[in-house]
């Protein structure tokens, strides 16, 4: 029977996203039919309404995108 796994991340900590996925591989024994990924664009930084120009959330002008991968698998 085949199944999914989701893992989502940050663009920003992508080792981290790695490493997950290279344990549940490890720990899971499982046979991967397929994988695949996206990296979701964040909005642009909008300007501020009070004078003095934009704000932003974080120190950065764009916030890290998100990361989505999904493997299609077996269990052995």
């Amino acid at each position: 029977m085949q199944r999914i796994k989701i893992f989502k991340g940050l663009e920003s900590d992508l080792a981290e996203l790695e490493s997950q996925v290279n344990q549940w591989l490890a720990e899971s024994q499982v046979r991967v039919i397929n994988m695949f990924g996206n990296i979701a664009p964040q909005s642009g930084p909008t300007a501020s309404a009070q004078p003095g120009g934009p704000t932003y959330i974080t120190k950065s002008p764009f916030a890290p995108s998100d990361v989505l991968l999904v493997i299609l698998y077996e269990q052995h």
